[in-house]
């Protein structure tokens, strides 16, 4: 129930405490303890204790449910969502639903109720049902729900039922602590910095030997049969549906054009925007002693430190309709760059500041931004469009194939020769009308569809539509070793530096493990690379990944070898360095608040898990079957 409030209304107004805990209890909590109730309630789909879920809150939970999870995976019209992903989103919220009278049942019992005054005091202060000027306007509460089909009586009864599970959780999950211990060493593990030196050694830098004897080059094509064949090539023809295949034919009139430019003006016309750092204090002699210390020099987290009787805060692009301050946000906006200003009055005490960046405005004109609506349009609209289209192009196929391709529809061919790895003859990609892994799945059916089989229509990644028809194969062959000598030779040399650099590699690991590093190996032969730092917080892409399986785990002055793509690598841990936690309070306390965040989340998980168990639910499986069949979540039908 919290979870279809928060897509009913806007997102910040339930996103508290109970919401966020109850999706991570539910989420896979398994229904072990469920009854197979066969009772008479045919309109009720489970029971917990004396609370019932009804067919229309599972219904109408799944209906809010939906649209969301269709975005979250790219699609626009949540009946492209897999059948069966339908079904198991359905049984994840009707677990979650379960989760909320679990809570409530439990508020029975313990004789929580929330007053009438509580549910109005909630309702005025949503800012969903707030007008112009600030206050709650009845007008607008009866809109909003006539727009959303709920009765006014079963969104009060919403609200109260939210106020009374928020009521059961957040004494238990505001109860969570973390000790300066537990936080010190989660600290040191994430922040504990090692410097590396490193030598990397390819294999193309490597002398080229000499060609060998045939007799030599013949043993080496005998061991590598398999790198000396011909690949197999197929003539195929693809028809393939998808958004960037149909994005052209979707057209949109420039009056639409218009009014979306119009209505996101704020997008289209930004006016200037500042970064600007903020102290304010409860009287002047402290917000000037706060002023000398910035104007001295120090720096952000300083001059925090010595605002501690009041408050400071960064505003990174802001505007001046989005500082509640008339007077401090003309202060902002008069205040040159990179200068301290203050201490003056405002309206909530005095006010130091300084301006660090400045963005000028910009105005796009609708000439040049029309362009970026359409394509977001294009965007949008195209997997609507595909799954609408797909009907037209499977219609056309059942007649005659790929001989009779509507043109207007937006479907896109090609004909061709290919290989395995999709590629032509001369070695080039193939012209396929696809990328990425739709590209990879046409490929794939090429090589998987029979010579002169009938084409089908098959739905691919990224909401795509495509078919394949094989017209010839012109299987691979072995290569003789006078054809393939050339090859066999460059690949002979190729594996000869391999081994080379190998050789040489394997050289330094050994002298830098016996002498304590690459930095006391004379002659290394190659550049070392010194002092590249990180740690389980913050990588560093400069380190190879095949490294990071040990370097984390070493101690200072050890060594390490590795491979990675085309050459050797020979890595030492110079240093092992723990930062203080503390020196940074900041991040500390928001680590300490994150800590004990998820520890709140565990115990409240817990406590749900254990009222699951004292009340445990009963599902009336013949009407959650109905249900879910009635909107097409059963994995058969299509809602």
């Amino acid at each position: 129930m919290i979870s279809y409030l928060r897509r009913v209304f806007v997102e910040s107004w339930l996103g508290r405490v109970c919401a966020i805990v109850i999706f991570l209890a539910f989420i896979g909590w398994g229904v072990g303890d469920v009854l197979g109730y066969m009772g008479t309630e045919t309109d009720v789909v489970a029971k917990v204790g004396q609370q019932r879920i009804s067919s229309a809150d599972l219904g109408q939970s799944l209906q809010g449910e939906m649209p969301t999870i269709a975005k979250q995976m790219g699609v626009s019209d949540p009946s492209q969502v897999p059948p069966a992903m339908r079904q198991q989103i359905a049984y994840q919220v009707l677990q979650r639903l379960i989760g909320q009278a679990e809570l409530l049942e439990a508020a029975r019992k313990l004789k929580v109720s929330v007053p009438d005054s509580a549910v109005r005091n909630e309702v005025f202060s949503l800012p969903y049902f707030k007008g112009a000027n600030g206050q709650f306007d009845r007008n607008i509460l009866n809109a909003r729900l006539r727009e959303r089909d709920i009765p006014e009586q079963r969104f009060l009864t919403m609200i109260r039922d939210d106020l009374a599970s928020r009521t059961m959780l957040q004494p238990i999950g505001q109860a969570a602590t973390v000790s300066d211990t537990i936080a010190k060493r989660l600290s040191d593990f994430g922040l504990q910095t090692r410097t590396v030196d490193l030598i990397r050694i390819p294999f193309v830098e490597q002398p080229t030997p000499a060609a060998p004897d045939d007799a030599t080059l013949h043993r080496y094509y005998a061991n590598h049969l398999n790198d000396f064949r011909t690949a197999e090539l197929r003539h195929a023809r693809v028809v393939v549906l998808s958004p960037a295949t149909v994005a052209d034919t979707i057209t949109i009139d420039e009056k639409d054009l218009k009014r979306v430019y119009d209505e996101e003006s704020d997008r289209y016309h930004v006016p200037e925007t500042r970064d600007v750092q903020v102290v304010t204090m409860p009287d002047e002699a402290q917000a000037r002693a706060v002023a000398d210390v910035w104007t001295k020099g120090a720096d952000w987290a300083a001059v925090q430190a010595a605002a501690k009787g009041g408050a400071s805060v960064e505003m990174p692009g802001a505007r001046p309709s989005t500082i509640p301050s008339e007077s401090l946000s003309k202060a902002v906006f008069a205040a040159p760059l990179n200068q301290i200003q203050g201490p003056f009055k405002s309206e909530g005490g005095w006010v130091v500041l300084q301006v660090t960046k400045v963005t000028p405005p910009k105005d796009t004109p609708f000439e040049v931004a029309k362009k970026e609506i359409l394509q977001q349009y294009r965007d949008a609209k195209g997997p609507s469009v595909v799954g609408e289209r797909s009907r037209q192009l499977q219609d056309a196929m059942a007649g005659n194939g790929l001989d009779a391709i509507p043109t207007d529809i937006g479907a896109a061919a090609a004909a061709g020769t290919l290989d395995t790895h999709g590629n032509t003859q001369d070695g080039t990609p193939a012209p396929l009308p696809a990328s990425g892994k739709l590209r990879d799945a046409i490929v794939q059916q090429v090589f998987a569809q029979t010579k002169g089989g009938k084409p089908n229509l098959t739905e691919g990644p990224d909401n795509s539509w495509y078919a394949v028809e094989v017209d010839s194969i012109t299987p691979a062959a072995q290569l003789t070793f006078e054809q393939a000598k050339a090859n066999v030779l460059a690949a002979w040399q190729a594996e000869a530096r391999k081994h080379t650099a190998d050789e040489q590699a394997t050289a330094l690991y050994t002298a830098a493990q016996t002498k304590g590093g690459l930095a006391n190996v004379a002659g290394a032969g190659a550049p070392v690379v010194k002092g590249l730092t990180f740690s389980r917080a913050a990588p560093n892409k400069a380190i190879p990944s095949e490294l990071m399986d040990y370097l984390p785990r070493m101690k200072a002055g050890q060594s390490v070898m590795g491979e990675d793509a085309g050459e050797f690598i020979v890595a030492t841990v110079t240093n092992v360095s723990t930062p203080n936690p503390t020196a940074d309070l900041g991040a500390y306390q928001r680590l300490k608040s994150a800590l004990a965040q998820s520890t709140g989340d565990d115990l409240v998980a817990s406590y749900v898990e254990a009222l699951s168990k004292r009340t445990p639910p009963v599902i009336n499986q013949r009407a959650v079957t109905a249900t879910l069949s009635s909107l097409g979540f059963d994995g058969s039908t299509t809602p």
